[in-house]
């Protein structure tokens, strides 16, 4: 059997997307080839599950011959969107797709309505594989890092530190940079702070402005299976709402999650890996979105500038 699944973004999204890959090759033999975007291929290059990864770029349309040709005998489509459905419609072969709840989310983030399933992302999306006789094997989330991207993290920032992602895609999941530094100031060993380019002049600010005298800003210096193995030696990640959250538990990095205008109840909480969320429940406006606004629609910002920080402290003496 040969089967293609398809999950073009992001980051976090497609590592929840492991746990299938896995269980299907291991309980069915099956030959799994997967679709996303070609940026995002880092994700899974060594993932020895996978035996071919398709990388989109700009047209799907110039993709679609090369995977008509593959004659898969399965689609399992982990993304459900007007693309994908043009790619199910092409192949004309059997395909299965991830429920994505619309509705539901619609519900609580505007009426506050809870109608979601009490079932974590990882095993709505095994559901699309009950077809195969899959189930669960409760081994979490996969993140592979090659060889030669693995830092000796420990010689460079210490033996024991915390590791911080400091970014978000949307401005509304991220702690204000005061609270960081506040958070940091307090922190009893050596933090790095973690994300792409665009993350640097925040996280320069905050080591300049820290009490603590071993901040390390790592931002945009490192790809992101790098990011990965640093968090990987870190002693917990302090996270928001993000992809890196999800490599941590795929990594079993214990991990401090903290949460604005999204929520965990949306299933996308750190998977199968000690962690301790934080989030403001005296709000009555959260969830706001589902993945996340600019700035607050009610410019007050609550629900990141009231966080507890004393709750994301106490969770790093946490196992």
């Amino acid at each position: 059997m040969k089967i293609l699944i398809i999950r073009f973004s992001s980051i976090g999204d497609i590592v929840l997307t492991t746990p299938v890959v896995r269980c299907i090759k291991l309980q069915t033999q099956a030959e799994i080839h997967f679709l996303t975007k070609k940026k995002y291929q880092n994700i899974l290059q060594n993932n020895p599950y996978i035996s071919q990864i398709f990388g989109l770029d700009a047209r799907i349309s110039q993709l679609l011959p090369e995977l008509k040709a593959q004659n898969y005998d399965l689609i399992i489509d982990l993304h459900n969107n007007l693309r994908t459905l043009w790619v199910k419609l092409f192949l004309g072969k059997k395909s299965v797709s991830f429920q994505k709840l619309n509705l539901e989310k619609w519900l609580l983030v505007n009426f506050k309505i809870d109608l979601l399933p009490k079932l974590h992302i990882v095993d709505r999306n095994l559901k699309t594989a009950l077809g195969l006789g899959v189930v669960n094997d409760e081994q979490g989330l996969d993140f592979f890092i090659d060889a030669q991207n693995i830092v000796n993290a420990q010689a460079i920032f210490g033996k024991k530190y915390i590791a911080f992602a400091v970014g978000a895609q949307h401005a509304t999941k991220r702690l204000p940079t005061p609270k960081i530094i506040e958070i940091c100031d307090q922190l009893p060993m050596p933090v790095v702070l973690l994300g792409d380019k665009t993350d640097y002049e925040t996280a320069q600010k905050i080591a300049q402005k820290s009490r603590n005298t071993h901040i390390f800003n790592a931002c945009g210096g490192y790809n992101l299976q790098q990011s990965a193995s640093i968090v990987q030696q870190a002693q917990r990640l302090i996270t928001h709402d993000t992809g890196l959250m999800h490599i941590a538990a795929a990594l079993r990095t214990p991990t401090t999650s903290v949460w604005g205008s999204t929520v965990p109840a949306f299933g996308m909480a750190p998977y199968k890996t000690p962690h301790t969320v934080v989030q403001n429940l005296g709000l009555g406006c959260r969830p706001c979105s589902k993945i996340g606004y600019s700035s607050c629609p009610k410019t007050h910002f609550k629900c990141m500038q009231n966080i507890d920080i004393q709750e994301v402290l106490a969770s790093v003496s946490l196992p």
